[in-house]
């Protein structure tokens, strides 16, 4: 696998790079349209085609360093799994490197999260996605990618999910019981991306980003692709502020599964990805 945006190798040093991409092929407990796996690959192939050159940020932020590491190899057993990932994003903290994990299955974000407790004594998480992911079990499992924000709940109340448009009466219960703050994509579409969504958020702050947030017009490459998503301009404007407002750690971006011929939506998650670590390190 070729390195996220093709850099050369100058650029890529793990002891030089500040930004650090992590490939979790994780794929377990996808309900509907498979491929996540091959997510990651599909990622860093795309991202050899995008510009280093930021016309926003007038900079060419890669000169900061951002290293790619092998894909994560897993054996099947979820739990041993989730274990191996949170190990690798901890090695990745200890060495102060600013984490970007390219999924998989939205469940990675488990781990991710337990990864950052372990360096942190608090963490906030942002989730960007179509589903709340609230339930308790899905298909017999407590870990799967429908329950990944319920898990996260158990490890702290600073949850912010936005751009949701499906979810159950048990997770529209459970919100309600806990009151979760959710910002619905109607909502967002009626009166844009408010002010009081970055004030809730606290420092320091992981951004978990299911793809299937965005419109399937947009992002059509994913596993359950659901209509009356949110669009690139508002998005990557909303999460320059957030990125400007507060102290992000790291970040994730799951759930593409690529289709075959179809390129646009590898590229817009690279694109995207890019855009984030500028947003981090213009300022730095």
């Amino acid at each position: 696998m070729r390195n996220f945006l093709g850099l050369e190798e100058e650029y890529t040093l793990y002891e030089k790079a500040k930004a650090v991409i992590i490939p979790v092929p994780l794929e377990q407990t996808t309900s509907y349209i498979q491929g996540t796996r091959r997510g990651p690959e599909a990622i860093i192939e795309a991202s050899a085609y995008v510009e280093l050159f930021d016309e926003e940020l007038d900079t060419e932020i890669y000169q900061v360093g951002i290293h790619t590491m092998p894909p994560l190899l897993f054996d099947a057993h979820i739990e041993d799994d989730f274990n191996m990932i949170t190990e690798q994003v901890s090695a990745l903290l200890k060495d102060h490197k600013f984490p970007v994990a390219l999924g998989g299955e939205h469940s990675i974000s488990l781990p991710i999260v337990r990864a950052f407790l372990s360096h942190y004594e608090k963490i906030s998480v942002l989730q960007l996605d179509a589903h709340a992911d609230l339930r308790d079990h899905y298909e017999n499992s407590r870990f799967s990618h429908a329950c990944v924000l319920r898990r996260i709940y158990e490890l702290t109340d600073s949850v912010e999910q936005v751009g949701i448009r499906s979810l159950s009466r048990e997770e529209a219960e459970f919100a309600a019981e806990r009151n979760c703050r959710i910002s619905y994509a109607h909502t967002l579409h009626q009166d844009g991306f408010s002010d009081a969504i970055i004030d809730r958020l606290e420092d320091p702050l992981f951004i978990t980003i299911d793809l299937d947030y965005f419109d399937p017009a947009v992002i059509p490459a994913t596993g359950t692709p659901e209509p009356g998503g949110l669009f690139w301009p508002e998005t990557v404007e909303f999460l320059k502020r957030v990125f400007t407002q507060r102290k992000v750690v790291g970040f994730d971006v799951v759930e593409l599964s690529p289709i075959n011929g179809m390129v646009h939506p590898d590229f817009t998650a690279a694109k995207l990805i890019y855009k984030l670590l500028g947003y981090h390190f213009s300022d730095r």
